[in-house]
């Protein structure tokens, strides 16, 4: 079969498929779309597919859309901090979950836009779902904004839920709730708590401090004093030289850091001042990323075990299903505490 010539540049449509195959464009339609109906030998089926195959034909997503009355797409919104290798595995599982299941993923990146405003550039690709991970830029007028335009099924996950929206709920808190209260179980009573300066990263690290802080008062209450040192700091060498100074002179015996990678900064810090580590302070870090893995001595941390990516697509492929459902909200982390050297 010798397809025709075709001008330069221009992309074959369907109709050129048929001619070449010699069929109707419904019969390229039934054939390429995997449409059930129409009566089509799998003899005719193939000489449709190698017709595509030679001319090179791909079908048209915004007319497919337009006719089926859905996009197929999942908008997937993110802060720019949530670009971490925990992030990327999980965003690579939920892609081939929902691809699977039909659906295109598509990541939203961060513009600067919030809200209302944000929630028309997303509007403007007419998902049939969008869900935000871990992204504040989701409130109350975007989701009004976004069921407007026509999105049926709105998903944040995120501390808390949104109002107007399905909830996919990552308590932050007991990530500093978890580290604590093994600083407290190892007789560790003068903790400091590392809190970035990055300003970005103010919504994670905001509730695990507020959660290491309950907790502390908490193990007061049973165990005498327990001190929580609130301290910041830049993921930066230099700034942490200058930190370590500081909570060596405070007098603090255990440290959680905001995540395994301030804590690895912070015990190399506290090293090269001299502190011996876990003797002298014991360290623990958050998210069990390989870093934590490869530092001497090893990091003891807080592993957080999110929903299976699995598990939400399947959530979203049945909301998209039945638009309008009442606004669910189920927990989507877990967290558990992996004791390494450290501590």
């Amino acid at each position: 079969m010798s397809p025709p010539p075709r001008a330069a540049g221009t992309p074959p449509t369907s109709g050129d498929v048929a001619r070449a195959a010699g069929v109707s464009r419904a019969t390229v339609s039934y054939v390429l779309n995997g449409t059930q109906g129409g009566r089509v030998s799998e003899a005719t089926r193939e000489r449709v597919r190698e017709a595509a195959r030679q001319l090179g034909y791909v079908p048209h997503a915004v007319a497919r859309a337009l006719r089926a009355g859905r996009t197929g797409i999942v908008l997937l919104t993110a802060p720019a901090v949530a670009a971490g290798p925990l992030f990327a595995q999980y965003f690579s599982e939920l892609h081939l979950a929902l691809s699977e299941l039909g659906y295109t993923a598509v990541l939203y990146g961060p513009t600067g836009r919030r809200g209302a405003e944000a929630a028309r550039r997303w509007a403007e690709l007419r998902p049939d779902a969008v869900l935000s991970l871990m992204d504040d830029t989701l409130d109350e007028q975007a989701v009004a904004v976004l069921h407007r335009a026509g999105v049926g099924v709105v998903v944040g996950a995120g501390p808390t839920p949104v109002p107007g929206a399905h909830a996919l709920v990552a308590d932050q808190e007991q990530v500093g709730r978890t580290a604590v209260e093994h600083l407290v179980a190892t007789g560790r009573r003068t903790i400091g708590v590392l809190v970035p300066a990055d300003a970005s990263l103010k919504g994670f690290a905001e509730p695990r401090f507020d959660g290491a802080r309950a907790t502390a008062r908490a193990a007061a209450r049973a165990h005498g004093s327990v001190t929580v040192v609130r301290q910041e700091l830049a993921l930066d060498e230099e700034a942490a030289a200058r930190w370590a100074g500081v909570f060596i002179e405070a007098g603090c015996d255990g440290l959680f850091a905001y995540n395994d990678e301030y804590a690895s900064l912070a015990v190399r810090a506290l090293r090269d001042a001299g502190a011996r580590v876990p003797r002298d302070v014991a360290v623990v870090g958050a998210d069990d990323v390989l870093i934590g893995r490869l530092l001497r001595p090893r990091l003891t941390t807080v592993r957080m075990d999110f929903t299976p990516a699995r598990e939400i697509a399947a959530m979203l492929d049945r909301l998209i299903g039945a638009p309008g459902s009442p606004a669910e909200i189920r927990s989507f982390l877990a967290t558990r505490l992996v004791v390494r050297a450290t501590t």
